[in-house]
């Protein structure tokens, strides 16, 4: 029998213009939120600058990051005595224009940040899925060696990854992804347990689904919040931990303009020539304390608990 008080659809109205509307209403809901947060959006701004800047870095930055201008050792930056004009931030002791090197470094730094949250989101959603999912000694195997990696410090576990694995920017990605990766891992195996026990996965384990479409079309969406969150500052981490380890002299190679390197090459002109250390690590200070904030917002839009009312 029909309800002749429900509404009859329009024939005209396109198929999926209410799911369309339905995902504009969330995202909608989602930027009013994300917007109050006053530090996220400064940092949403900063954060697209950085983009910006490593996307177009060949025609912004005034030279190449390999030019040397020999007679040009050390120069100071431009608004100090002795400084040269065409060399805005100075250059560095073999001549290079600090200014190009900052610019192209952001490619490398995002770089690292996008490569190593991408490895370990893969390997630690797929680690956390299964580890939830079948539970039993599965379950008990990988969590115990999610917790054995996270029993050592990040920084001294990169190290030792990096050593067996050779010194050099892929091997430092690989080795920061591996620490990241229980983070994940924990992340969602914890969801899946949530969502694994609700109403809607027994309805479709009832109509029928296999193991794998209950875990990825089922149960895997519902978990995307929190892993949202913790990619957002797994990316602030790792652009950190790749510096350290550029610092330490086992990540990017010179004469690569990343950061941490920059510093590596520049500690022994500390005192003598303060803007070869303060301008990188001012960058790397920028990009994080940015991603950061960023993170901050998300974690407010996208937690129901911590939403303002």
């Amino acid at each position: 029998m029909t309800d002749a008080t429900a509404p009859v659809p329009d024939p005209m109205t396109p198929r999926g213009t209410s799911s369309w509307a339905a995902r504009r209403k969330v995202l909608g809901e989602f930027w009013f939120t994300f917007r109050q947060n006053r530090g996220a959006v400064v940092g949403l701004v900063i954060f697209a600058i950085l983009v910006l800047m490593a996307i177009f870095a060949p025609l912004i930055a005034p030279y190449s990051y390999e030019q040397q201008f020999r007679s040009n050792f050390l120069t100071p930056p431009a608004w100090e005595e002795g400084g040269v004009p065409q060399f805005l931030l100075g250059t560095d002791a073999v001549g290079r224009d600090m200014l190009s090197r900052l610019i192209y470094g952001a490619q490398y730094s995002l770089l690292i940040g996008v490569v190593v949250v991408s490895l370990s989101l893969l390997g630690g959603v797929l680690l956390g899925l299964i580890a939830g999912y079948f539970g039993g000694k599965t379950d008990v195997v990988i969590m115990r060696v999610m917790d054995v990696i996270l029993s050592f410090p990040s920084i001294i576990l990169a190290l030792v990854l990096v050593a067996i694995l050779g010194p050099g920017l892929v091997n430092a990605m690989i080795a920061i992804a591996i620490v990241l990766q229980p983070h994940f891992a924990r992340l969602t195996r914890a969801a899946v347990k949530v969502e694994k026990a609700k109403d809607y996965v027994t309805s479709a384990k009832v109509a029928g689904a296999g193991h794998l479409r209950q875990i990825f079309v089922t149960i895997l969406p519902n978990t995307f919040s929190p892993l949202i969150v913790q990619a957002t500052l797994s990316f602030s981490t790792a652009v950190l931990e790749a510096a350290a380890l550029g610092f330490l002299t086992v990540g990017a190679q010179p004469p690569t303009p990343e950061w941490g390197t920059m510093l590596a090459d520049a500690r022994e002109f500390m005192l003598s020539a303060w803007w070869v250390v303060t301008f990188p690590g001012l960058a790397i200070l920028i990009t994080v304390f940015a991603v950061n904030l960023v993170g901050d917002g998300l974690r407010d839009a996208l937690d129901p608990r911590l939403k303002r009312s």
